[in-house]
């Protein structure tokens, strides 16, 4: 509706709404004139009383046939099954606010001059078809909260008042009721779509539509992680249907049943008065919180207006029909195009670089927006090759900067600054590691272009198993992956993430992938033992979800897009059919002496003052390179402390210390003659 259609409307809805008050104040005359028993000797009051009545009646035919469109009070009527004597009532409350002249007309028709309010006993007697139905609180004035009824020892005499909401809506002003406002948030434009999305957001306007057309209401449930482009995807669906979006934090629901309730009945309302939809958000809402549950399964069980609820997860307790759509990412086609849109010209110079962006972070349609934006007032032009470096390493930090917040809770960030310089293992073990780099590096290769993806959809997770005894390198070697590959490291403790109670373990290793996903963080899990002994056969319902536990990691580590490292001490404790499973097992080897001189050669930073270290007498220590670490950064704070450089001395009271926190004792052979 345009400017000038609006408030044509607008003129010709107050028109009508004075009409309707004229009609009502006449038949509250031609009551007074009744009641006061004049109108037996004085036949023309009650003929003028009448002559009003029909005046009243023609002007109001007049303004209905004004009309461009229904008018609110029309339109009031119809959704909430008003009966005419029930319009009259909320008329009569709506004269009060409007026009002084009622409270007199209220107070000579009750015979009192303190009444100046309308009262049920009053709308019975003054009012045509009465009908004592309207009374009652399932009737539509008192179950809707269209008035508010005072309060008395008599039903009856209590006062009654328009409430103030709908006050506005007969005037022609929408605004979101107040008791409403902190709850609920509009939802505005949220952007452009890609297609896949749009194709969902047309198929959830399509649910609506038929559920106008029919008497089954459904819920649409739309499930995934991508939180932002659900809310997108309900946006367009809505502003394609004509509704307005309002969201709600499912954390901000009422649990009181009383005060559930009359939320339910102000937004069904609102719903009706205004056309919009509410969008429950569920994505975060802890597990544990079974109050908030509760509630909003109630509410979803009762809500007979348009509602949309985002969740990770299909809500699964609901009796009532559920129409659920799984919300994906963005395919990497659809970000490769947003990227090219976002980055304008600059994407043309990026040429290949796009496609490893691409392949690496799997970024929302809004996140890619935001990072261009970043990117582009960064990086000022693209004029040579150094230029075009510094916007691919630029634009690709980016990224990995807006993947961690969703990660930073659930596990610890290792920052990645160990090279290949700093890993001493075998030859063999090395090439493993270059390898397992090679993959991530080239899976886009591999997956799309060259159509393996397409094949199949499973086992294109990369997963490795690191295996060997504490301090032999593991850590380090994924950290060295994680520099080599420009990717966040994060290191997730099994032992922690596996929990007692039945279904616990899923979830929270649910949590750790779906927000790992988007910018495929390299996730180390260490003490796999804790998850992944071998299976037993199964005796009880603890063994059989301890196998649904292990199965579940196995099939998130197969579908996760980023590489996913899990740390053993003890290989052989592990199932077989588990390690068929990963692609990559590296054995990180106890070092030998030639291995344990060279760490020990490489130890110290070129700024730590060293002097007459004997590498070949270090290197008799028969210890791990996590244990030669501890031992080095001990003697160096011994001799920090002396001021003087690192010496024989201090490594060996170091060594001893180490030894002891092993329980191990430290030998003549591999001390003698060191000092």
């Amino acid at each position: 509706m345009n400017i000038l259609a609006k408030n044509n409307w607008i003129e010709a809805n107050q028109r009508y709404l004075k009409a309707t008050l004229d009609v009502v104040r006449a038949a509250m005359e031609c009551h007074i004139v009744m009641m006061s028993g004049e109108s037996a000797a004085d036949p023309e009051r009650k003929r003028e009383a009448e002559e009003k009545g029909i005046a009243a009646q023609q002007a109001l035919q007049e303004a209905v046939s004004a009309m461009p469109k229904p008018s609110t009070v029309e339109a009031l009527c119809s959704a909430f099954g008003l009966s005419s004597f029930e319009r009259d009532i909320l008329l009569l409350c709506t004269g009060i606010e409007f026009d002084s002249t009622f409270t007199s007309l209220c107070a000579a028709a009750q015979g009192d001059a303190t009444k100046t309010y309308p009262t049920f006993s009053l709308a019975l007697a003054a009012l045509p078809q009465p009908h004592w139905e309207a009374l009652v609180p399932d009737a539509p004035l008192r179950y809707w909260r269209l008035i508010e009824v005072g309060t008395g020892s008599l039903l009856t005499l209590n006062s009654l008042r328009i409430d103030e909401r709908i006050l506005h809506y007969l005037i022609g002003m929408q605004h979101l009721d107040e008791r409403l406002v902190g709850l609920v948030q509009p939802v505005r434009d949220t952007g452009d779509l890609v297609p896949s999305h749009v194709a969902l957001a047309e198929r959830v306007g399509y649910v609506w539509r038929q559920a106008a057309s029919s008497a089954v209401l459904s819920i649409v449930q739309l499930c995934g992680d991508e939180t932002a482009s659900k809310l997108a995807i309900a946006a367009a669906a809505c502003n394609a249907s004509g509704l307005k979006l309002y969201r709600m934090a499912a954390s901000a629901l009422p649990t009181s049943p009383v005060e559930l309730d009359a939320f339910q009945r102000l937004w069904e309302r609102e719903s009706v008065l205004s056309g919009c939809v509410l969008l429950i958000e569920c994505d975060e809402l802890d597990a544990t919180d079974s109050a908030h549950g509760n509630a909003i399964t109630q509410l979803l069980e009762n809500m007979r207006s348009p509602l949309v609820i985002s969740n990770r997860e299909r809500w699964r307790t609901l009796r009532r029909p559920v129409i659920s759509f799984d919300v994906c990412r963005p395919t990497l086609q659809e970000q490769r195009a947003t990227w090219q849109q976002a980055l304008g010209e600059a994407a043309g110079h990026l040429n290949g670089r796009l496609d490893g962006l691409v392949s690496q972070f799997s970024l929302s349609t809004s996140t890619i927006l935001s990072t261009s934006i970043e990117v582009l007032g960064y990086v000022k032009s693209v004029e040579d090759a150094a230029a075009i470096d510094e916007m691919s390493s630029v634009l690709w930090d980016t990224c990995r900067l807006q993947a961690r917040p969703q990660l930073e809770g659930l596990a610890q960030r290792i920052d990645p600054v160990a090279t290949w310089e700093d890993l001493v293992l075998p030859d063999a073990q090395r090439s493993i590691l270059r390898e397992i780099a090679a993959h991530v590096r080239q899976r886009n290769k591999v997956y799309e272009a060259w159509g393996f993806a397409r094949k199949s959809s499973r086992g294109l997770g990369i997963s490795a198993l690191f295996a060997g005894m504490s301090g032999t390198g593991k850590t380090l070697a994924a950290e060295v992956l994680a520099h080599e590959l420009r990717l966040d490291l994060y290191h997730i403790d099994l032992s922690s993430i596996v929990s007692k109670y039945i279904g616990e373990t899923e979830k929270n290793l649910r949590r750790v992938f779906d927000a790992a996903e988007e910018g495929g963080a390299i996730l180390l899990f260490d003490e796999a033992d804790a998850l992944f002994g071998k299976r037993s056969e199964v005796k009880d319902s603890h063994d059989r979800y301890a196998n649904i536990e292990v199965s579940y990691l196995l099939q998130r580590m197969e579908a996760y897009r980023g590489l996913a490292i899990l740390t053993t001490n003890m290989k052989n404790a592990l199932d077989a059919a588990f390690l068929r499973r990963i692609r990559f097992i590296v054995q990180f080897p106890f070092p030998d002496a030639v291995q344990r001189a060279e760490i020990w050669r490489r130890i110290f930073p070129p700024a730590t003052p060293t002097e007459r270290l004997d590498v070949g007498k270090l290197a008799r220590l028969n210890v791990t390179g996590g244990n030669i670490r501890n031992i080095a950064l001990s003697a160096a704070f011994l001799a920090a402390n002396a001021g003087e450089p690192v010496r024989m001395k201090h490594l060996v009271q170091a060594a001893r210390g180490e030894y002891a926190k092993l329980e191990k004792p430290l030998t003549e052979s591999e001390i003698g003659g060191w000092i």
